[in-house]
C-alpha cells in the first residue's frame, strides 16, 4: 500500500503594506514657509542694528572734532582726531577723568564683589536649610521687589547723615552689598545646582557647615555668582541718581556723574567739552565689554545642574 505524501496547502504571503508616500507641500505653504523666514531674518537683522547702531555712532563721533562732529556724516569717519580727543580727555582739569574711572571700578568691584558673596550665601541658606519664619522671609524678599529704589533715597540719606557715612566711599559701597532679587535669584539656582544628597555626603564624612558652603557650594554656584557679580557691576557702573545724591566732593565722583557736569557746563574756552564727553563715553565703555568678553566661559560651561557622579 503506497502512502501519498500530502503536500501541505501553499499559504498565501498578505499583501505588501504600501508606504505612504508623503505628500508633496503645496506650493503656497512652500512660499509662506520660506516668506516668514525672511519675516523673522529682517526682524532680527533690525534689532541688531538698533542694538549696535549707538555704539557706532559713539565709535565713530569720539574720532571728530567739534566742527566736524555738526558738519560731517555721523555714521561715517571723518579726519582722525581719535588720538588727540584721548590726551585732551586724561589731561583736562589735571586728568580728573582718571580718578572719575578709578572710582567707578573701585565702587562697581568692591559692590559687586560684596553683593556677590552676600547673596550666594543667603540664597544658599533659604534654599538648602529649614528653619522657623522661613516662608515669612521669602515673603519679604519677594515683597521688596514692589519698592522702588528712588523711594530709599530720602531716608537713606538721612540714615547716612547720621552715620556719618555721607560724602564717603562707603555711601557707594555698602548699600550695593545687599539686594533682594540677587538672593532670590541665588536661591532659586541653589535648589536645583546644590544636590542635598552631596550635602549629607560631605557631613557624613565631617565637613562642617561652613566648609561645605566655601568649599562646595560656592563651585556649584559659579554660574550664579557669575551672573548676580555682572548684573550688579552693570547697574553700579551706570548709576547716576545715588552719586549724585550721596556724594558731594568733585575727587569721588564716579564716571558718568563726572560726563554729566562736563555736558552740563556745555562750553569751555580752551577744550572743547562735547568731543570730551563723548570720548570718554566711548572710554567707559570698555571695561564693560572687556567684562562680558572675560565672563563667557562661566556660561558657556555653566554646571551639573542637579546631577550626582
Amino acid at each position: 500500500m503506497s502512502h501519498a505524501t500530502l503536500e501541505p496547502a501553499t499559504r498565501q504571503n498578505p499583501p505588501a503594506r504600501r508606504r505612504r508616500r508623503p505628500v508633496p507641500e503645496t506650493r503656497s505653504a512652500a512660499e509662506a514657509r520660506g516668506s516668514s523666514r525672511w519675516v523673522v531674518l529682517g526682524v532680527l537683522v533690525a534689532l541688531s542694528l538698533y542694538a549696535v547702531g549707538p555704539l557706532w555712532w559713539l565709535l565713530v563721533a569720539a574720532t571728530k572734532n567739534q566742527r566736524e562732529l555738526y558738519t560731517t556724516n555721523g555714521l561715517w569717519f571723518a579726519q582722525l582726531d581719535l588720538w588727540a580727543n584721548l590726551s585732551s580727555l586724561f589731561t583736562y582739569q589735571d586728568g580728573i577723568f582718571t580718578r572719575w574711572l578709578w572710582n567707578t571700578v573701585l565702587y562697581s568691584g568692591l559692590g559687586s564683589l560684596g553683593l556677590t558673596l552676600v547673596a550666594l550665601a543667603a540664597g544658599y541658606g533659604i534654599a538648602k536649610y529649614r528653619y522657623r519664619g522661613r516662608g515669612l522671609t521669602m515673603g519679604l524678599i519677594i515683597a521688596s521687589f514692589l519698592i522702588p529704589g528712588s523711594l530709599m533715597i530720602v531716608p537713606s540719606f538721612v540714615l547716612f547723615v547720621q552715620l556719618g557715612l555721607y560724602d564717603t566711599i562707603w555711601a557707594m559701597i555698602l548699600p550695593g552689598m545687599f539686594g533682594s532679587f540677587s538672593v532670590y535669584l541665588a536661591k532659586v539656582y541653589a535648589e536645583g545646582a546644590v544636590p542635598t544628597e552631596l550635602m549629607e555626603a560631605a557631613r557624613i564624612d565631617g565637613a562642617g557647615e561652613y566648609r561645605i558652603f566655601f568649599s562646595m557650594g560656592l563651585r556649584l554656584l559659579t554660574t550664579a555668582g557669575a551672573t548676580i557679580f555682572l548684573l550688579h557691576f552693570v547697574a553700579s557702573w551706570n548709576a547716576f541718581m545715588w552719586p549724585l545724591v550721596f556724594l558731594k566732593g568733585v575727587e569721588k565722583w564716579p564716571v558718568m556723574l563726572g560726563l554729566y557736569s562736563w555736558l552740563q557746563r556745555g562750553t569751555d574756552s580752551t577744550v572743547d567739552l562735547t568731543s570730551l564727553v563723548l570720548t570718554g563715553s566711548l572710554v567707559s565703555t570698555i571695561p564693560m565689554v572687556v567684562l562680558m568678553i572675560s565672563m563667557q566661559r562661566y556660561w558657556r560651561s555653566g554646571v551639573t545642574l542637579g546631577s550626582l557622579k
